[in-house]
């Protein structure tokens, strides 16, 4: 699940880069969500970040219980990331208008996080990105992402990034070509990374 292009660099050098935890997509492999997530990730490296990604089957795991106590290593594995991450950016889909069973399972095992030093994600940015077949789904999905970091004590970047998946911004060889969308992600990789790293400063 490390998405690191930096593999070669020390570990203590690696160690003072913001860690930045991406989830999302859905259940297919290499959906339009994921790879819009894997680019701002990609770019988050380019900017100095390292990254984590947890997508598709990483994120088939249990409905979320508050009350059983037992969790898989699956879902071990991902808050024990959420609880290191700096930043957290998450990648949903538009189903019906809204977040994704899927993703949206996968947050409420932050709930784990409550009685953490850090409780949830307190002061952890918060990126947002939405990909549906509409500008209404896609809009009402990131309007919904943004008020659960808020739920989370989390503080959503400035720009978030809804994606009309009825354009076409994708190359038959799986490139995103579309000026507009990269613009827009990368420019929500530089929020998500420039306030990631003053919190490790403060």
């Amino acid at each position: 699940m490390t998405h690191s292009s930096a593999a070669m660099a020390g570990p203590t050098a690696l160690r003072d880069r913001p860690l930045v935890v991406g989830l999302g997509g859905t259940l297919r492999t290499n959906s339009s969500t994921e790879r819009v997530l894997r680019y701002c990730l990609d770019s988050i490296e380019r900017q100095g970040g390292r990254t984590e990604i947890y997508s598709g089957s990483d994120l088939d795991m249990p409905m979320y219980s508050p009350h059983e106590l037992d969790r898989t290593p699956q879902a071990r594995k991902l808050v024990d990331s959420l609880r290191d991450a700096d930043a957290v950016i998450v990648s949903s889909p538009g189903y019906h208008g809204g977040v994704s069973g899927l993703i949206k399972n996968a947050i409420d095992y932050i709930e784990d996080l409550r009685d953490e030093p850090r409780t949830y994600l307190d002061n952890t940015p918060w990126g947002c990105i939405s990909c549906a077949y509409g500008w209404q789904a896609a809009v009402g999905t990131l309007g919904q992402l943004r008020s659960i970091g808020h739920a989370l004590r989390a503080w959503p970047t400035p720009l978030g990034v809804a994606i009309n998946s009825a354009d076409q911004i994708w190359e038959d060889s799986g490139e995103l070509t579309d000026e507009a969308v990269r613009s827009q992600l990368d420019m929500l990789a530089g929020q998500v990374l420039t306030f990631a790293s003053a919190g490790r400063q403060s």
